[in-house]
């Protein structure tokens, strides 16, 4: 049987997103950044999510999810499964909704994560430390409790809405000719490669992902999702996911350039740079496209923009990783 090919995200649909988010979500700036153009010898820009509502690009998703859910389905109640900034926007949302938020995070979630989602009013779970053990347990609290269960990346709603990261990339610079972004479950990169290409042909799209983590470097090499080690290690907590989502696959197959690995050595100088230069706060994930840049993984080509996907790390966090730096 000839299984049909998933339909994708367009750009209406991100700009439907959009409208959803207007006087929402923060219209992040594009920051230029000296340091990074000097090094790299063109003009290289920063989109600085960790200025986002909860810290991180993820607000766009959970609230936009949270918006297209009938009344009777808040009534219920939502739950998710995250390594924390996820879970921190369905939080938010939940919260901006009057809606009852349940989060399963990993026992080894951030403390500025675990903090952030309970500060929101969440019930929170910390089980296990791998994609599959809180997956579990959000889906039995989904099905006991008739909750709602609001996906972290593998869905439309969310690919749309994290695209609008990119919406505001080729609006703020049409003349934009490198994107770099991080590539965890693939909602933020596949949402802004989506939209990149959408309004920006000839620009590149490249995925940045931790060497600890490479499921979307295995994925296109084998030519489908493949789940890679059950317990994957690194800094870059937001982006150690198992297993690239089917639908996002889909999409950075039809729109990424290109997806390069960065090992985590790399990332404290790159949180280094945006804290000393540009007072900018990242953890260790919203940092690994500037790393990608600062070590030569990638090559600048014209207007060049990285994509800060957050920054939710705490103070004793910052000392631990940067005190030696």
């Amino acid at each position: 049987m000839t299984v049909a090919p998933p339909t994708l995200v367009t750009i209406d649909d991100v700009r439907r997103a959009a409208s959803v988010l207007r006087g929402v979500a923060v219209h992040t700036p594009l920051l230029a950044s000296e340091p990074l153009s000097e090094l790299c010898g063109v003009p290289v820009w920063l989109k600085p999510e960790m200025l986002q509502r909860g810290g991180a690009f993820k607000f766009r998703g959970g609230y936009t999810y949270l918006a297209q859910l009938g009344a009777e389905a808040r009534s219920r109640g939502v739950v998710t499964a995250s390594s924390g900034n996820h879970g921190q926007a369905v939080a938010l949302a939940a919260r901006m909704f009057g809606v009852k938020a349940t989060i399963v995070m990993p026992t080894t979630a951030p403390r500025a994560k675990r903090d952030g989602a309970e500060r929101l009013g969440a019930r929170c779970f910390y089980v296990g430390t791998t994609t599959a053990e809180r997956i579990a347990v959000a889906e039995e609290l989904r099905v006991t409790e008739g909750l709602t269960y609001v996906p972290p990346f593998d869905d439309p709603t969310i690919i749309a809405a994290q695209g609008t990261v990119g919406l505001e990339i080729a609006e703020a610079l049409p003349t934009v000719r490198t994107v770099l972004v991080q590539v965890g479950g693939g909602g933020l990169s596949s949402g802004v490669a989506t939209a990149i290409k959408a309004l920006v042909p000839t620009a590149r799209v490249i995925g940045v992902e931790p060497e600890g983590s490479p499921k979307l470097t295995r994925a296109r090499e084998a030519g489908a999702p493949v789940t890679i080690a059950a317990n994957p290690q690194g800094l870059a907590d937001g982006l150690l996911a198992v297993r690239i989502g089917t639908l996002n696959f889909a999409h950075l197959a039809a729109a990424l350039d290109d997806v390069v690995t960065v090992p985590d050595a790399a990332l404290p100088a790159a949180m280094r740079l945006l804290l000393d230069r540009h007072k900018l706060v990242a953890e260790p994930s919203g940092a690994i496209a500037v790393a990608a840049l600062m070590t030569g993984r990638v090559t600048a080509d014209g207007d060049t923009v990285c994509v800060l996907s957050g920054g939710n790390i705490e103070w004793d966090g910052l000392q631990e990783l940067l005190g030696d730096q």
